[in-house]
């Protein structure tokens, strides 16, 4: 069966029940949140729960509210389902649109608005999906289940819950991230390093949030020379730019580097670790010394973590956090590892290093999350690879795994699907933004690809 041909007899209800979805702000309001009244991550997040089961209701779907938290919508029957499983919820709107958030909007074959990428077009899309199969009557030996989220954006509070409450799948997806299939997501900690030690910086602040590197940090230091020469060769050296000066309470020193993601440090330049570098050596600070030394490199060669997995690539360690103030230093380091190593084997090395200090640095484990890892020769991950192949015609592009995290790691036997194409060409000269971009936006034509590659990939794994 031709599932993309399928999908343009739907195209037009398809689009105009995103824009009912995308006209709802279904952003978390914690102000609002009434878990007693179904609406445990706000009213937006259960209006859209309330519509998208509404839709289902009115194409003759069984579905079901698991307390405002999440919706299922179900197709068939059997002891073993396929799961798809999206969210509804969105991040906060942003400004700089030059469109209607709030709106599908369509230009130069592009469709824009808050969701139509992350994740109520592609949810949409795999709900489609399921209704070209049950509108062709096609014979299912496993239950299909749609289970819609509504607190991705913000912890995935909502399926923690579901997971006590609801039905499990046996296996299935996630249409939140990238195509061809990503069958592997590296394991996630944070860890503390904390220290009271004496130092000569009087404040430091670099970072919001761990999962980004850091790209400014601001210092002060109780000494009365800054040293303007040195620290101008010291950010031609490193590509940084910043200012020092001297004040009444001491030298302020800011540093301005790159940001990016914290799985992917090596594409940012620290500021922070930077400025704890320029500190220890230019003033001879040795508490700054040690936690340059523990924080420099993106591998944890110094901290013996370092690991090249078979599958998932390095290790990666991303200080996404560090401040001293009030004589209290502190660091919070966000690791993502692949499934080679243990977070046993990671929380060792930091311990094991930081008793060779010449400061007393204390480690804590703060978080510790398991890697995502499905046999990329499985049935899940194969079935779904020739789905997109036959859909998109692309033989070459494998299955991969990331240093990021979805939807995916909630259940077992689960992997992202979509619906982002790997080296997607661009065919406008509009701006496009991407996930919680602003003017947010995917070819219309992409999302209806989607749709057949979801309903191939379903039926090759739920069909007699």
């Amino acid at each position: 069966m031709n599932f993309r041909k399928l999908a343009e007899k739907y195209r037009d209800s398809y689009f105009k029940d995103l824009n009912t979805l995308v006209e709802i702000e279904s952003t978390k309001d914690e102000a609002k949140a009434d878990p007693a009244a179904g609406m445990p991550f706000g009213p937006g997040p259960r209006k859209a729960l309330d519509t998208f089961l509404e839709m289902a209701d009115r194409d003759g779907f069984k579905t079901e509210n698991v307390d405002g938290y999440a919706g299922t919508v179900t197709l068939g029957q059997g002891e073993e389902s396929v799961g798809i499983l999206g969210h509804l919820d969105i991040v906060p709107l942003g400004d700089g649109w030059t469109k209607d958030p709030l709106k599908v909007t369509f230009d130069d074959g592009y469709v824009f608005g808050r969701g139509v990428l992350d994740d109520k077009g592609p949810t949409l899309a795999a709900y489609y999906a399921m209704k070209m199969i049950r509108d062709e009557n096609l014979a299912l030996k496993r239950k299909i289940m749609l289970i819609a989220g509504t607190d991705e954006e913000s912890g995935s509070a909502c399926m923690k819950y579901y997971k006590k409450h609801g039905e499990i799948p046996t296996l299935g997806f996630t249409p939140d991230a990238d195509f061809p299939v990503i069958y592997g997501e590296k394991g996630n900690m944070h860890v503390s390093l904390k220290s009271s030690d004496p130092t000569k910086i009087r404040y430091f602040k670099g970072g919001l949030r761990p999962n980004i590197v850091i790209g400014n940090a601001e210092a002060i230091v109780d000494v009365n020379d800054p040293k303007e020469e040195l620290f101008d060769f010291y950010l031609k050296s490193n590509g940084l730019s910043g200012s020092i000066s001297k004040e009444e309470d001491g030298v302020h020193i800011s540093m301005e580097g790159v940001p990016a993601h914290g799985s992917t440090p090596y594409e940012g330049i620290n500021a922070g670790t930077h400025l704890l570098n320029f500190i220890a050596e230019a003033y001879d600070d040795q508490l700054a010394r040690d936690y340059y030394e523990l924080l420099k490199d993106w591998k944890g060669k110094p901290v013996g973590i370092e690991k090249n997995g078979v599958f998932m690539s390095f290790l990666t360690m991303n200080p996404g956090i560090i401040e001293f103030k009030d004589g209290q230093a502190y660091a919070l380091v966000d690791i993502r590892y692949p499934n080679d190593t243990t977070p046993e084997v990671i929380a060792k090395g930091f311990e094991e290093t930081c008793q060779k200090l010449a400061s007393d640095i204390v480690p804590t484990v703060e978080y510790a999350g398991d890697p995502l890892f499905v046999d990329p020769n499985s049935t899940l991950v194969t079935s779904l690879m020739n789905a997109y192949s036959k859909y998109t015609g692309d033989t070459f592009t494998p299955a991969i795994t990331i240093g990021g995290g979805t939807y995916a790691k909630e259940f077992d036997q689960f992997v992202a699907f979509g619906p982002v194409k790997p080296n997607e060409e661009k065919t406008t000269d509009l701006f496009v933004g991407g996930c919680h971009q602003r003017d947010e936006g995917i070819k219309a034509d992409d999302l209806l690809e989607a749709m057949a590659i979801y309903a191939e990939a379903i039926y090759s794994l739920a069909g007699e």
